[in-house]
């Protein structure tokens, strides 16, 4: 008689009272399926911000101050190449447009051209105002509503474009969403074929798909629930959905191979082969799933709203993916029993656990590590090199779709009114420094104009300070940092540029942060979980390798140029802001995934045989199957980001396919079993000192009694 860890006396009990587990799975489902519909438009397209900045406060004066002028004030570029601001048509379609603002609830106050002054020196393009009479997540939707009315009453020969900071983030999520769509319908079919080949069985096939739809059932209806609490990123639902279906497909494979290793391969009862699974592979599993967590949650050191809220939109969905696996899919193992390999294909094995293919490459790399392990070390730093290099801004209207109205905008604001006029900084100062202020903007080399001081309430002034070059620019930045330092003290410097520059400034300073409590808190895992510190070390070290290389080759690729003809997009110059954190956050999350499933295979059979070769080349034949399955999958749904259209989905499409590839197939099937291979027994060894502190985890079994060793 063996005994059972707690995973596995949970499994165990989810497969002798399914029914109570099915009973209560479809309770949680439909309580928080009733919320889920309702979740995409609950949720927020703003928050792309640095809480507690210089640029925020100035946004928050403005809207407090000079009713709703901050940076989320809609902002319609009215253009005619043929007619002027004076021409009876040009004219007709100012006043409709005002006419449009002016009854929408969310607009504050209607500002013509005539008023703010904002008519070009051609007289071909004015912009219309309308204030900001709602949150910045309501301006955003409401420029979701407002382009297309705005648009359509314009005269003909006459064009009226929804620009600005709402304009643009609307625009932005919508392209992005959409595509995500489109990515996602693509990829099914492509997930669908590669689960039925990993599998073997069109029925366990099904099995990820189940723990996936109930993740994200459940996961919709908790964030439309807190976005009734804070606002929530859209992003946050898009994340998740990628998660579950990873997560899912992940776990799913490991526990399956496992359960019909035990049913079959070892002739065990279905409750008992239920029970061993869980564990061991249920183990992996949740050591997995909390590697996740863990990785993720150190995102929300960075202080912006769409940040956390993206990030806590995919722990969600991890968290259910994680609690389905071990509670909701041991009682769905247990009701098909035998029938798991209903409808399996000729070539499926259903009792064979210990892969002979990877058998063999496992005694292939015990033989000639120095061979294999130099070629993939060579491969994987050549690959890195390109980081050191690397640059970072934040998105430049590039990442908007040519066609959409704000970069329409854009383009007409920036031909008529100067290329940094859309980037234009918004200065609020006290009334008494107003005049020096003025001064010290004009005096500025960055400036290329200085608007008439306007006097709000507070005693405050506001003063717009066009640049000279455009937003998203190292110049551009260069200058809201020397106005900081040399306007008067009560100076704040804001506008959408602005905001974009503290924010990436926000990025910059946690990013270092959040990658050593990623390292940290991920090696104390591994520690945890393998009982090794050289193992926990050897993991954390090669997941940042393969990190390393996946930035490395979205340099070349994002910031250089190269493949953007094969992959439709006009480079930046530049990688964006986020992808730093917010990816080195998600890769080293999918790493520790394989990694635990890896090393927890070498880890059960080392407590077996105390063998380094068996550890080795066992741990790589009943584990490398099921990386090999998940990879392909991965890179499979990644790399469909990659055809959307705009460019964020193909800079995670890319950067996370690249990471995965590298991953799963150089990393996790070649360096960590040669690094396992060249340390021996030193690789399990743990400090006696040591030993007194870390709680006693194991991924085999024990007889009843037996004691530590």
């Amino acid at each position: 008689m063996r005994a059972l860890g707690p995973v596995g006396r949970l499994g165990r009990f989810a497969a002798l009272h399914r029914r109570a587990v099915f009973v209560t799975w479809a309770v949680v489902a439909v309580a928080l399926g009733v919320f889920a519909p309702r979740v995409e438009t609950a949720l927020s397209g703003a928050g792309w911000q640095a809480n507690g900045s210089e640029s925020v406060k100035v946004r928050e004066a403005a809207d407090r101050a000079f009713a709703g002028a901050g940076s989320y004030a809609i902002q319609i570029a009215v253009h005619s190449p043929r007619l002027t601001a004076t021409d009876p048509a040009f004219r007709r379609t100012v006043a409709r447009v005002g006419a449009v603002l002016a009854a929408n609830p969310k607009v504050g106050r209607v500002i013509p051209p005539a008023a703010s002054g904002q008519i070009s020196a051609d007289a071909h393009t004015a912009i219309v105002l309308g204030t900001a009479g709602a949150s910045p997540n309501e301006m955003v939707a409401a420029a979701n509503d407002l382009k297309g009315e705005v648009a359509a009453v314009a005269a003909p020969g006459v064009e009226a474009n929804l620009t600005g900071a709402a304009g643009m983030w609307s625009d932005f999520n919508e392209a992005n969403r959409e595509a995500m769509m489109q990515s996602e319908l693509f990829s099914w079919p492509v997930t669908l074929a590669i689960l039925v080949l990993a599998f073997g069985s069109l029925v366990a096939a099904g099995l990820p798909l189940q723990l996936t739809i109930v993740g994200l059932v459940a996961s919709a209806g908790v964030l439309y629930l807190g976005s009734l609490i804070s606002p929530i990123s859209i992003w946050a639902m898009n994340f998740a959905l990628m998660f579950a279906l990873a997560l899912g497909i992940d776990y799913a494979l490991f526990v399956v191979m496992r359960f019909r290793g035990a049913l079959f391969g070892q002739g065990e009862d279905v409750p008992h082969a239920v029970g061993e699974t869980m564990d061991t592979a249920g183990k992996a599993v949740l050591f997995s799933g909390i590697t996740v967590l863990i990785s993720l949650s150190a995102v929300m050191l960075v202080p912006s709203p769409a940040f956390r809220s993206m990030a806590l939109g995919i722990m969600i969905s991890v968290i259910f993916v994680l609690a389905a696996t071990l509670t909701l899919l041991p009682a769905v193992l247990s009701k098909l029993g035998p029938r798991i390999d209903k409808l399996a294909l000729p070539w499926a094995h259903a009792g064979e656990h210990r892969s002979p293919r990877f058998a063999r490459w496992g005694e292939l790399l015990w033989r000639h590590p120095i061979a294999f392990g130099g070629v993939a070390l060579v491969v994987l730093i050549a690959l890195a090199l390109p980081v050191l290099s690397l640059k970072t801004g934040m998105p430049s209207i590039k990442v908007v779709p040519k066609n959409d109205p704000s970069r329409v905008g854009y383009r007409q604001v920036s031909a008529g009114f100067g290329p940094g006029a859309p980037g234009t900084l918004q200065v609020i100062v006290p009334r008494g420094e107003a005049a020096a202020t003025v001064a010290a903007l004009r005096a500025d080399a960055g400036i290329a104009a200085v608007g008439r001081p306007l006097p709000g309430r507070e005693g405050l002034v506001l003063i717009a300070a066009v640049p000279t070059t455009g937003p998203s620019t190292e110049t551009g930045g260069a200058t809201i940092d020397r106005l900081r330092a040399d306007l008067p003290p009560g100076a704040l410097v804001g506008g959408p540029s602005a905001e974009n520059h503290d924010l990436e400034a926000a990025l910059a300073t946690k990013t270092p942060l959040v990658i050593g409590v990623v390292l940290g808190l991920g090696f104390l895992l591994l520690l945890i979980a393998f009982q090794a510190p050289l193992v926990a070390a050897i993991g954390v070290l090669a997941n940042l390798l393969s990190t390393g290389a996946a930035f490395g080759v979205a340099k070349l690729i994002f910031q250089d140029g190269h493949l953007s003809g094969l992959l439709g997009f006009e480079p930046q110059g530049f990688l964006d802001a986020w992808g730093p954190v917010f990816f080195f956050a998600m890769i080293f999350a999918i790493a520790m995934d394989y990694t635990v499933f890896l090393l927890s295979s070498a880890r059960e059979h080392w407590e077996a045989s105390g063998d380094p070769k068996e550890a080795m080349v066992g741990g790589l034949a009943h584990s490398g199957r099921v990386i090999l399955a998940a990879g392909a999958v991965m890179v499979a749904v990644f790399f469909t980001f990659a055809l959307s259209g705009p460019l964020p989905p193909k800079e995670m499409g890319m950067i996370l396919g690249i990471a995965v590839l590298l991953d799963a197939f150089l990393v996790r099937l070649l360096l960590l079993p040669v690094f396992l291979r060249l340390s021996g027994r030193a690789a399990w060894w743990l400090p006696p000192w040591l030993d007194r502190f870390l709680p006693d985890v194991r991924f085999g079994h024990e007889e009843v009694g037996t004691a530590r060793g």
